[in-house]
């Protein structure tokens, strides 16, 4: 019932048949409607367990409208003890336990809330780290992670077992169950509260932890001189993941700054030491004198707690170039430099001026590419394989040609399914397909579907294998399935300018209908590519050609490899060193 009403109306429909639900078991209570209030209760009561799970933002409505879940318990009470009271008439005695039962409930929740409140000050979760050993920590204690989680409003929750025993009382004509469900949920609720208690009396007088004193004590001892920093949310962590190597490489000092729990937790394996500070001052008091060179690999508002830095070099290296409009974003006027992976990168900003000087752009290559086989190096004992790599919808709701995906998915996964001899298809999206447009989503969907029904792995962690593979995880990597593709269909993203390292060819879609000069014109990465119309009428032609090694691109990718990417020699990691140390000194 609350899982079928969808979009923004469906948001506000399902919170109001929450609450209705509510109202009804409120009124039913206090006519004494036995059986309209338990099927209104059971129906609220089983609503209010579900829609964290199936409807998160109905909830948050309901907070922001003032109807939280504290307000809705008391309803739940209310109307239980007044199904009670009002059928079975209790003695003084009784009805006085009806009413202290519940309301002793909810007295120890405010206050083991409270005291938790009071523990976590204590205690600030201020930073988390990997890869550093910080020595002993003085801490205060803290209760059990289940304990933590309840105390406070959620801990009231335990008087849902009033709602059976008020039905049970009145089937009954006893209020004997409901004495019973408001004693078990008053101990329940005690031994909770007295949980929390004990650990409040243990921790007085600890003081607040030695985290991040003890990270700012490492600070000073390894004196790191590079910064990865990156402020993303989980989401978008894929864009300081593609830095952590090149990092590594470097063979300086180096550390990860992060700004997200959720983003931290999410990084990929690395060998560097990860720091991560959420709070905005706890991160500007840090002392940060040693590094040299700041790396930021996305453009966010949180940036700027790092930029303040006045004896660091504040270095944009971006999450890949693209001729998207986002890798020429306004906001990198703010950096010291630029570094962009060839000429193509240095172009793109003046042609959009907008006020990165050309002084400040450094061509490094892309140091990521080292691990992507070029065309021929590598012997080769597999199906013929096509990846379909689609971009995301981005940011503007009303621009449909952003990503192939939502046109064009289903006829490029049909008629690649549909091609003989039969091709393998790797289909990786970008993680944050479907994020911004249900439209993309669901055509998403229905692509796992036609993969899925043509016996390929829908969950796919390995490559290894003849079939078909859908691959939306971290692993395999979006090179790992360069290595293992003969022929790339994507959009106009970074995709394409990586890809290109390979030297193998490659289909940019061209989804707005643009004639092929103009597209080219407008794309320079898609000088090299072949050209797939909406109704993907070259498709087949297409992948002919290539399986048959008649490409006549070979030549043009050769030189857009150079325009994209820069020169063989130095190699993109030497320059990225030379570069570094430049800056470092």
């Amino acid at each position: 019932m609350f899982g079928k009403l969808m979009g923004p109306a469906g948001v506000a429909g399902r919170g109001a048949l929450l609450l209705l639900f509510y109202l009804i078991a409120l009124v039913a209570g206090a006519l004494g409607a036995v059986w309209l209030f338990a099927v209104a209760g059971a129906v609220a009561v089983v609503g209010e367990f579900a829609l964290p799970r199936w409807s998160a933002p109905t909830l948050t409505l309901l907070e922001k409208v003032g109807l939280g879940r504290g307000y809705r318990q008391l309803t739940r009470d209310l109307s239980a003890v007044l199904l009670v009271v009002g059928t079975l008439r209790p003695t003084p005695v009784q009805l006085t336990a009806i009413l202290l039962l519940p309301a002793g409930v909810w007295v120890i929740s405010v206050f083991a809330g409270a005291l938790n409140r009071m523990i976590e000050r204590r205690n600030p979760q201020s930073a988390l780290v990997r890869n550093i050993e910080l020595g002993p920590l003085r801490s205060a204690p803290r209760p059990p992670e289940w304990v933590s989680a309840v105390a406070g409003e959620p801990l009231a929750m335990i008087n849902v077992l009033l709602v059976p025993a008020a039905v049970l009382a009145a089937a009954q004509d006893d209020v004997a169950p409901m004495l019973a469900a408001g004693a078990a949920a008053v101990l329940s609720a005690a031994v909770a509260g007295g949980i929390v208690a004990l650990t409040w009396l243990r921790g007085r007088g600890m003081g607040k932890s030695t985290l991040l004193p003890a990270v700012q004590r490492w600070m000073d001892t390894y004196r790191p001189e590079v910064a990865l920093y990156f402020a993303g949310p989980a989401k978008d962590v894929y864009q300081a993941n593609m830095w952590l190597a090149p990092t590594e490489a470097l063979e300086r000092r180096a550390v990860v700054l992060m700004r997200s729990r959720e983003a931290f937790q999410e990084l990929a394996d690395t060998r560097l030491p990860v720091i991560c500070v959420p709070a905005g001052p706890d991160f500007m008091n840090l002392e940060m004198g040693s590094v040299r060179a700041a790396l930021y690999a996305a453009n966010v508002g949180a940036n700027i707690h790092m930029l303040r830095e006045p004896g660091t070099k504040h270095i944009f290296v971006g999450h890949g170039d693209s001729d998207k409009q986002a890798s020429v974003n306004p906001y990198s006027k703010v950096y010291d430099e630029v570094w962009v992976a060839g000429r193509a990168g240095r172009e793109r900003y003046a042609r959009a001026g907008v006020g990165v000087l050309d002084t400040d752009i450094v061509e490094i290559g892309r140091p990521q590419l080292a691990g992507v086989h070029t065309f021929g190096s590598e012997s080769v004992d597999r199906p013929f394989t096509v990846l379909y790599a689609p971009t995301w919808e981005g940011w503007l709701e009303d621009d449909p040609y952003h990503t192939s995906l939502v046109l064009m998915g289903e006829r490029i996964v049909k008629g690649l399914l549909a091609t003989r001899p039969s091709v393998r298809l790797i289909y990786k999206p970008h993680p944050l397909t479907g994020t911004r447009s249900k439209a993309a989503l669901a055509v998403h969907q229905r692509v796992v579907g036609l993969i899925r029904a043509a016996g390929g792995d829908t969950e796919a962690t390995s490559l290894d294998g003849p079939g078909h593979r859908v691959v939306t995880g971290r692993v395999p990597a979006l090179f790992d399935c360069f290595n293992q593709t003969d022929l790339l269909i994507s959009d106009i993203s970074s995709v394409v300018s990586d890809f290109v390292q390979s030297q193998r060819p490659y289909v940019v879609a061209n989804p707005s209908g643009l004639s092929e000069d103009e597209f080219r014109r407008n794309f320079p990465t898609a000088r090299a590519a072949y050209l797939l119309s909406a109704d993907c009428g070259e498709l087949e032609k297409i992948v002919a050609l290539t399986r048959a090694g008649d490409d006549p691109m070979t030549e043009a990718r050769q030189e857009l490899k150079v325009y994209l990417l820069g020169p063989d020699e130095p190699n993109p990691m030497e320059r990225f060193r030379q570069e570094i140390g430049r800056v470092c000194g």
